[in-house]
């Protein structure tokens, strides 16, 4: 089946590129530069094959001129692809991987626990919640369940943003992770760390005037104390509007000490990034107080579990509300 807006977000990575409906039946397509010092208008037509004659026309620079993929460097999103078991990994990623398996084996475990609380949460904001638009950052690497999947399968007409920073991860995801005609997916080259670039950017496609859910699942232990990352949850959470949400997962060292703390040395070696493991006590305090929705901050895999897993995983996991809109 044809799918223009997919298509023109292939060709054209360069520029964001959506797709608006005005009034009941009109769609148009609109495109701007994500570099916008190259050029900062927005194109807007009905007729995709004009879209793609001004964007081929307008041939602007390389959408990532500086960066560079090194097969022989392990990469986070790599290495937890390893975990997942899927393919999207190369051999310096399986030997990190590894390597980090044999000082906390349940690494695998609290990998998937993690996707599986992925799946739960956006289902049960969803349809316990009403929730329709998800910003989804730090997105990884495709797997089963993705956001907008788990979403659009309760509500077509759902609206996802995927935030990542890393060339590799927003090829594939704007590969794969595709919408419903009814609804949409957006992506976003960003560092979470620059929460009015991920918020001005995200709102190309989400409507913060309405309520939204902030997924931050694995990607807060990759900042460190000194990048406050409490602030980052602050700043995301006040950009939004009353009733949305903001969920959580983090790796914590409360259950095996010496040997989180052991797969955290293997992992630092071999990865170029920082990794740090929380307590329960500084986790909660990434929420700054928002109401947390029951059952609070738990172990992964005991956030609203539909089948009890007993399995250890070292992530606590959490979901807060914006006040404004009763539990």
């Amino acid at each position: 089946m044809d799918n223009p807006l997919r298509d023109l977000q292939r060709e054209f990575p360069q520029y964001r590129i959506w797709q608006e409906v005005i009034g009941m039946r009109e769609t148009r397509y609109a495109a701007q530069a994500r570099n916008l010092g190259i050029n900062p208008h927005a194109v807007v037509t009905a007729d995709p094959a004009e879209l793609r004659a001004e964007l081929g026309a307008a041939a602007p620079a390389p959408l990532f001129p500086s960066a560079k993929y090194d097969p022989g460097v392990p990469h986070p999103a790599r290495v937890y692809s390893y975990w997942l078991g899927g393919k999207d990994h190369g051999p310096a990623d399986r030997e990190a991987a590894k390597e980090v398996m044999l000082h906390r084996p349940e690494v695998v475990a609290g990998a998937r626990a993690n996707r599986h609380f992925l799946a739960r949460v956006v289902r049960f904001l969803a349809a316990e919640r009403g929730i329709r638009q998800f910003l989804d950052i730090g997105t990884g690497l495709p797997a089963p369940d993705n956001t907008h999947e788990v979403a659009q399968s309760i509500a077509p007409e759902c609206r996802i943003v995927f935030v990542d920073n890393d060339p590799v991860v927003l090829a594939h995801a704007r590969a794969l992770l595709t919408s419903t005609p009814e609804g949409a997916c957006g992506y976003v080259d960003a560092d979470l760390r620059d929460t009015p670039a991920v918020l001005r950017e995200a709102a190309a496609v989400l409507d913060f005037t309405q309520p939204a859910a902030v997924l931050l699942l694995a990607v807060l232990h990759f900042v460190p104390d000194t990048e406050d990352p409490a602030h980052i949850v602050a700043a995301l959470a006040g950009g939004l509007a009353p009733g949305s949400f903001i969920a959580l997962s983090h790796l914590t060292g409360d259950f095996a000490p010496a040997a989180v703390t052991s797969g955290v040395g293997a992992y630092t070696t071999l990865v170029p990034t920082a990794l740090v493991p929380r307590t329960h006590t500084q986790i909660e305090a990434l929420f700054g107080g928002l109401p947390l929705v029951a059952p609070g901050v738990v172990p992964v895999n005991a956030w609203r579990p539909g089948v009890s897993d007993p399995r250890p995983t070292d992530l606590y996991a959490g979901v807060a509300t914006v006040p404004g809109r009763r539990m």
